[in-house]
């Protein structure tokens, strides 16, 4: 099992989760986190820690399609160790459906 980030991050990307992850395993897109399936621990501890509960493991039914772009975008994309601010409107987007479309490939600044 690992955990995986799933949609809602998608231009919320709030970081509280990357700070409490013990491996550094968070990979930071332009809209978007990534968690490095391989690099996950399944410790669980960014679970709680985010509040767009974008967060769950693999092990959830249908997210195989999330677990693949987790996959992706770790090996392309930057590693993030701390926490940087979250876009300005994050808490507009939070819980809004159907973000996927707005998922950028481009990467983060990474830190």
């Amino acid at each position: 099992m690992t955990y995986i980030v799933t949609e809602n991050c998608i231009k919320c990307k709030y970081m509280d989760c990357v700070e409490v992850c013990p491996v550094d395993c968070f990979y930071e897109g332009e809209n978007m986190l990534v968690i490095h399936p391989d690099e996950c621990i399944d410790c669980g501890v960014c679970e709680p820690e985010c509040p767009a509960e974008a967060i769950v493991p693999d092990t959830e039914p249908g997210l195989d399609k999330w677990l693949e772009i987790n996959t992706q975008y770790a090996q392309v994309w930057p590693n993030i160790t701390r926490k940087g601010d979250p876009p300005a409107d994050a808490d507009d987007w939070n819980g809004k459906s159907d973000k996927e479309g707005m998922l950028s490939p481009k990467p983060g600044s990474g830190t």
